[in-house]
């Protein structure tokens, strides 16, 4: 038996009556119950960031995940942000609130983030953003059953099969506390228009909105054959990055707060056959209005639906996402970054410099 949890709903659902999903869909469950999940994610930011820094960054955050309060699981993954710039990444996934709490205070690597040391190198930034939800503000979706990615690396997982896909507003339905609570933003419709930010050489706090939505969504692609491979880097990926574009183009329209598209890595790293987004929004009604009304994400959307009907239990290329509906009070901290780093231009920051 899996742990789950239902509120007896109050707001309708958006599933249509007599709905039957046209392919196969799976949700992330636990063995044990959930209150609260961690995701947190550290970076190094440079312009010319040299494999051996990276290792170096790596290699100091890991060692700290030697602890008794370590995360349950981790990535390592790059990219290169709207800058240019480099930017090398470890995220890590906790269950229980308490020990990330405690790890926080007591671990080597938040000690040293918290510290002056990270502001000694002019052309190096740091950022942490820490996404932090009760369980019943959170939802998954996998094409297939058999890898797991993101929160489902952690022990006592399963990827179980679902019906609530295959309709827009599904990723709401999902969410259990969507039954009882709108997940409306107090910033109504609009963010705020990009402000110029002085941040190099600061420490900068970023207070997010309540209800602001964190979105990570992935590709996974090892092992698949010549067919699927193809369709993959000719089909699906050069119409998810037309729409990871748009999004990037269009912040304002469409709520974006910040994108980036990161790639594994390999413990040499080398990159690996998977990708992922990270995206924030606005609130969820943003990140809907995206995915059910404009070309780029119904391109998206209609191609996925086709490879899996195609396909069926033999598909081989992996999708999935995680949604996260953040309450206020989550921790994003940007230490000596350029200003097109993560949150910095959209939200109410505060400093200690």
């Amino acid at each position: 038996m899996v742990f789950h949890v239902e509120y007896p709903r109050t707001v309708p659902a958006r599933k249509p009556e007599g709905h039957q999903p046209a392919a196969p869909r799976y949700t992330l469950r636990w063995h044990h119950p959930i209150a609260m999940l961690v995701s947190e994610y550290y970076a190094i930011q440079q312009a010319e960031l040299p494999w051996s820094r990276q290792k170096d960054f790596f290699d100091r955050v890991q060692a700290s995940f030697d602890h008794p309060d370590g995360p349950a699981a981790h990535e390592v993954m790059r990219f290169t942000d709207e800058q240019g710039e480099i930017n090398a990444v470890v995220v890590a996934y906790w269950l229980d609130a308490t020990k990330h709490a405690r790890w926080t205070a007591d671990a080597a690597f938040p000690k040293w983030f918290r510290s002056d040391a990270p502001m000694a190198e002019p052309a190096v930034g740091y950022w942490c953003e820490t996404i932090a939800v009760p369980y019943d503000r959170f939802e998954t979706i996998y094409s297939g059953p058999n890898y797991k990615i993101g929160f489902a690396r952690t022990a006592d997982s399963a990827i179980e099969p679902m019906t609530t896909n295959g309709y827009f507003g599904a990723a709401r339905d999902r969410i259990p506390v969507s039954a009882i609570d709108p997940l409306d933003s107090p910033m109504k419709d609009t963010p705020p228009k990009p402000r110029e930010v002085e941040s190099r050489g600061r420490r900068l706090f970023a207070s997010t909105p309540h209800n602001m939505t964190a979105l990570r969504s992935g590709q996974y692609w090892v092992g698949a054959g010549e067919e699927q491979l193809t369709d993959y880097n000719e089909n699906l990926e050069p119409k998810l990055m037309r729409g990871m574009n748009y999004l990037l183009d269009h912040k304002q329209d469409t709520g974006t707060l910040a994108l980036r598209v990161m790639t594994n890595l390999d413990a040499d790293g080398n990159e690996r056959a998977e990708t992922s987004v990270l995206a924030y929004f606005l609130s969820l009604e943003k990140l809907e209005d995206w995915s059910k009304s404009h070309i780029t994400h119904l391109d998206i959307y209609r191609h996925a639906i086709a490879m899996n009907r195609q396909f069926k239990e033999k598909r081989e290329v992996v999708t999935w996402h995680e949604c996260f509906v953040m309450p206020a009070a989550t921790s994003f901290e940007y230490v000596n970054c350029h200003p097109l780093t993560g949150v910095i231009r959209y939200c109410a920051l505060s400093s200690d410099i």
